[in-house]
């Protein structure tokens, strides 16, 4: 039996209330989906690369059809008028190769730019000298762009824009917790601000300290710099719409698929169609070619990825702040005045109906405090 005056106290739970298994389940497939995806992009693509219609100008029509007949849909056979205009589109990336016969009509020579990229330039030397052996003919390479003396393996343009481009990444993941204490313009400002500093210090250590990017400062610290805003603002422009899974989709789309198809590792000539569509459309890619023009080939082809560089910055801080506005919550409503507490009234009080004074200003009722006799205030101090 129960004592009085005691209430039983509940009993504790058992076990501990389990959490939902969408809790657990849903970080560990991301994670396994990230470095799937990582690890197919970077190692499918280099495991077998493909030329696949490389851009190569060929001197005189009859060395033109058999290069064509025996190559097939490797090399895209472009047809040069003279050598002097074919050296002219290499030397601004029109082509990658220029293809012709030696002073004496039997010998072959091969121009290449391996600024282009030594998995192209090593791909197009291959099928040339298969062809040149095949034909019985000896050939002679030689590089009209090459490499800075820094960046031997043509890799430092494509290391750049990695960095930059996991820098805006980190910025963004930084500011998506800084939502709910940052304004949105303070927010815009410090990754614009961002991006223009990390622009200016990784051209500034790629180029004029390392020297492995021969580039001009300002226009690669241009360059950099709207990489990392697209960055930091694709990110946080995916995070705003999709929620949580927001920066796993931004790791696939900037860091896993944009920097495997950027065309540093494998040229976009060598990769598959999928592949070549996305690497030009994405800003690592757009970033990686930028950076090949300005240093090598006199700014020939840069205006595309600039282009997209730009809508990609610029079109996700539009989303970004279009988004925001229409999720701002409406103002508070204003605090209604309190009213002061019924008094509390005795059974007299309660049986004879009369109107509380008021205090002629907000329309309350007034209370006075009963006041003592002096007499009571003589006995109590007594």
């Amino acid at each position: 039996m129960e004592k009085p005056g005691v209430h039983p106290q509940p009993h504790p739970p058992h076990h501990r209330r389990r959490r939902p298994i969408r809790i657990w389940l849903q970080p560990f497939l991301i994670g396994l989906v990230v470095v799937s995806a990582f690890v197919s992009c970077y190692v499918g693509l280099m495991r077998d690369p493909q030329p696949h219609r490389i851009p190569v100008a060929v001197t005189g029509p009859q060395l033109a059809n058999k290069v064509q007949q025996a190559l097939g849909d490797s090399i895209d056979v472009r047809r040069a008028d003279s050598t002097t205009e074919a050296l002219d589109a290499l030397r601004h990336r029109d082509i990658v190769a220029v293809l012709g016969t030696g002073p004496h009509g039997k010998d072959l020579k091969l121009d290449v730019a391996s600024a282009n990229g030594l998995s192209t330039t090593t791909a197009v030397t291959k099928l040339v000298t298969a062809y040149a052996h095949g034909a019985d003919q000896h050939l002679s390479v030689s590089d009209i762009v090459p490499l800075d003396r820094y960046d031997a393996r043509g890799l430092a343009g494509f290391y750049v824009s990695f960095g930059v481009t996991l820098s805006g990444f980190a910025l963004a993941q930084s500011v998506v917790g800084l939502s709910s204490l940052l304004h949105l313009r303070h927010r815009f400002t410090l990754m614009a601000v961002f991006a223009a500093a990390s622009g200016l210090v990784a051209a500034a250590i790629a180029g004029p300290i390392l020297g492995a990017v021969p580039a001009p400062y300002l226009p690669l610290a241009f360059v950099l710099a709207l990489l990392a805003a697209a960055a930091a603002f694709t990110t946080k422009m995916l995070a705003t719409y999709v929620g949580s899974l927001g920066i796993p989709l931004a790791t696939l789309l900037l860091l896993t698929v944009g920097n495997s198809t950027s065309g540093a590792t494998v040229g976009a000539d060598l990769m598959p169609s999928g592949a070549r569509t996305v690497s030009a459309l994405l800003p690592p890619g757009a970033a990686v070619r930028a950076i090949a023009d300005l240093s090598y080939f006199q700014s020939s082809h840069v205006l595309a990825p600039l282009a997209t560089l730009i809508l990609w910055a610029a079109g996700s801080a539009v989303l970004l702040a279009f988004r925001t506005t229409e999720q701002r919550p409406a103002a508070p409503a204003p605090p209604q005045p309190q009213t002061a507490p019924a008094p509390h009234l005795s059974a007299d009080d309660r049986s004879t109906p009369h109107r509380a004074a008021t205090d002629g200003t907000t329309g309350r009722p007034t209370f006075t405090v009963p006041q003592k006799s002096p007499d009571a205030i003589t006995e109590s101090s007594v």
